[in-house]
């Protein structure tokens, strides 16, 4: 990687301080202006029925003060919130339609109005349910996360590329979430 994730995030979260400070330099084609991608030609495009937005990154307790003072205040409440935190995963954010409980769509984040259709991809990773059990199943649900591989997974998927002579991703030329959003692209995924 030419920088950590860590660095990068921080170098980002500076300039959107800098923007925020001086909103008239803020430029179209600027990172901060973009959520994800802008989708390929290849796949069809799906438009989401709601924005797939991007989640922020929190660096120090002001500023996680801030956003649960901010909340409080959009939210117009006194009570205490509960919140749910987990550790952010580098991977590609994927949104998942199952109607009656079979999965019909999965699609990437791509800009966040627009994404790839990667159903048939998303179809050859074990751990993600083509139909869903139990009694209460709504007739249509969308369900979003990130689609990820362990190194050690990504590693493996390599070597039986390298052995089946397939294209394989230089691991260490790429960022997490490059090597994830490769092999989401891939057309074959060889099950995994």
């Amino acid at each position: 990687p030419e920088i950590p994730d860590a660095e990068y995030d921080r170098l980002m979260n500076e300039l959107r301080e800098l923007e925020t400070q001086y909103p008239e330099l803020i430029c179209a084609d600027s990172p901060t202006q973009r959520v994800g991608a802008v989708p390929l030609n290849i796949f069809e495009q799906v438009k989401h029925e709601s924005p797939m937005l991007s989640l922020d990154n929190v660096f120090d307790e002001k500023v996680n003060l801030a956003f649960h003072q901010r909340l409080h205040n959009r939210l117009n409440v006194t009570e205490e919130l509960a919140f749910c935190c987990e550790p952010k995963l580098d991977g590609v954010a994927v949104s998942l339609l199952y109607e009656k409980g079979e999965l019909v769509r999965a699609a990437t984040r791509g800009d966040g109005s627009i994404g790839e259709n990667i159903t048939a991809n998303v179809r050859t990773i074990r751990t993600i349910p083509l139909r869903l059990r139990g009694d209460d199943i709504p007739q249509q649900i969308e369900i979003r996360g990130e689609v990820f591989m362990p190194l050690i997974g990504f590693a493996q998927f390599n070597e039986a590329a390298r052995h089946k002579a397939e294209k394989f991703f230089p691991i260490h030329v790429m960022q997490p979430q490059d090597r994830y959003a490769s092999l989401i692209h891939a057309l074959r995924l060889n099950g995994h």
